[in-house]
């Protein structure tokens, strides 16, 4: 196995689909893939312009990149995208689900049922639109699947339950097929990440629910005092994504600086 992170993926047959890769964690994601050797495929739900972005950027590492709409709380767009993605680049071997939208920080008592269902089918619903329809791709190949999740299942930050609730979800169907998908070669994972400086904690910093003394209480309860990146995160994606992780099924990486220590 050679060292050069660069070469992970060059041989891996088909295209990485990178689901909400129009987003902070998904573009770095996106682009860590493509300079490791991976074509790519990202989604987008509304900003085709972001999407195009990140494509673009991925194609300045050598990669073949493609931008598609999808609102993944549509099985049948969920399917047909996969179904698109395989076809154009010829198979998939990879499948990240970096997707969710703007999750406030709110406490569940305040949290209208249809408002908890709209989170779920977006969410947890929505990792099972693409990745269900994935797996038989993922066969073919012996690839993986790697779901972004949040390090909130692992210690839960009061007002965060609009979004660790359904991450939980995702993160019982990652083992779910985990243990039925292995005998076909496939790996699914998920990453959790704590608290950082891009995606969805960088809106919540910028709408202003977390004031300055919200961020020193955060930073005090994190060991290393400090937050994460995007590319931290993706790191640790293409990792499990890769030949490297290749023994390495069913679990949760945590990237939170050991905050769920």
């Amino acid at each position: 196995m050679t060292d050069d992170l660069s070469s992970d993926f060059a041989d891996a047959p088909g295209v990485a689909l990178v689901v909400g890769g129009s987003g902070g964690l998904g573009a770095a994601i996106a682009e860590m893939l493509a300079a490791r050797g991976s074509d790519v495929a990202v989604t987008y739900r509304s900003n085709a312009a972001a999407a195009q972005a990140v494509a673009t950027a991925a194609e300045k590492h050598g990669a073949r990149a493609t931008a598609h709409a999808l609102d993944v709380s549509s099985a049948e767009a969920g399917a047909a995208v996969v179904a698109e993605v395989a076809e154009t680049h010829g198979g998939l071997h990879t499948l990240v689900y970096a997707s969710g939208p703007h999750v406030p920080m709110v406490h569940l008592s305040t949290v209208s049922p249809a408002d908890f269902a709209d989170q779920l089918a977006q969410d947890a619903a929505g990792f099972f639109n693409v990745a269900q329809p994935a797996l038989p791709h993922l066969r073919e190949t012996e690839g993986s699947i790697v779901a972004v999740t949040t390090a909130a299942t692992a210690r839960y930050p009061v007002r965060d339950g609009l979004s660790s609730a359904p991450k939980g979800a995702v993160e019982a169907v990652v083992r779910a097929f985990a243990a039925e998908e292995g005998r076909f070669g496939v790996r699914v994972n998920a990453v959790g990440p704590g608290m950082l400086t891009d995606g969805m904690a960088a809106r919540l910093i910028g709408s202003g629910e977390l004031d300055d003394d919200a961020l020193a209480i955060t930073r005090g309860n994190i060991p290393m005092r400090r937050f994460g990146s995007a590319a931290d995160i993706a790191e640790a994606v293409c990792f499990l994504a890769s030949n490297r992780a290749g023994f390495i099924s069913g679990q949760k990486l945590d990237v939170d600086g050991g905050y769920s220590v």
